[in-house]
């Protein structure tokens, strides 16, 4: 076992003697360019090989044509002009709740009173100068009373009350900073 050690060190050489590479210097590679094999250039025949060659491929099917996976729906022409009148619209749904007697006479008269509070403090504010901050707080009063007067015209009790306690509240506000 020592023999074939001694034998492996010294079939190996010595380490200070080997040969090593010489590193490139990066610094001159920048002004390295690449040399153009000097290829000489040789006459091609001028008979093409392929002039007599054909394709027999179907071309694909054009993008402007869409298959349709069912029938067409069959045009229905125009019935009765005083049915499709393009003047009447069909009236908008309204979605509330239903309310009982009850709650809704109660709910007018919170309205009515909210209303009544709102009109008097806006009534004060007429006829003074208000800044910017009091003006916008006018028109908000305003705006809300005939949001509530026009959901009390078609029933909405709900939506004329809570239009009608936010005109009172922005006006108690308003009537507050004058």
């Amino acid at each position: 076992m020592a023999a074939s050690c001694m034998v492996i060190i010294l079939l190996s050489g010595c380490a200070g003697r080997q040969v090593k590479a010489k590193p490139f210097p990066w610094s001159t590679f920048a002004y390295t360019r690449p040399l153009a094999p000097a290829v000489a250039l040789t006459q091609m025949d001028e008979v093409d090989p392929l002039e007599d060659a054909t394709l027999d491929i179907t071309p694909p099917p054009s993008g402007l044509v869409i298959a349709r996976s069912a029938p067409p729906r069959p045009r229905v022409p125009a019935g009765n002009s005083s049915q499709n009148d393009a003047n009447s619209k069909p009236e908008v749904p309204q979605i509330a709740p239903l309310l009982t007697a009850g709650e809704a006479s109660a709910a007018q008269q919170q309205t009515s009173q909210s209303l009544s509070v709102a009109e008097h403090n806006i009534g004060s504010a007429d006829g003074k100068s208000l800044n910017a901050t009091q003006q916008d707080l006018a028109s908000k009063v305003r705006s809300f009373m005939a949001e509530a007067r026009d959901a009390a015209k078609i029933g909405d009790w709900t939506r004329a009350r809570a239009a009608a306690k936010k005109a009172e509240v922005l006006s108690q506000e308003l009537a507050s900073s004058l």
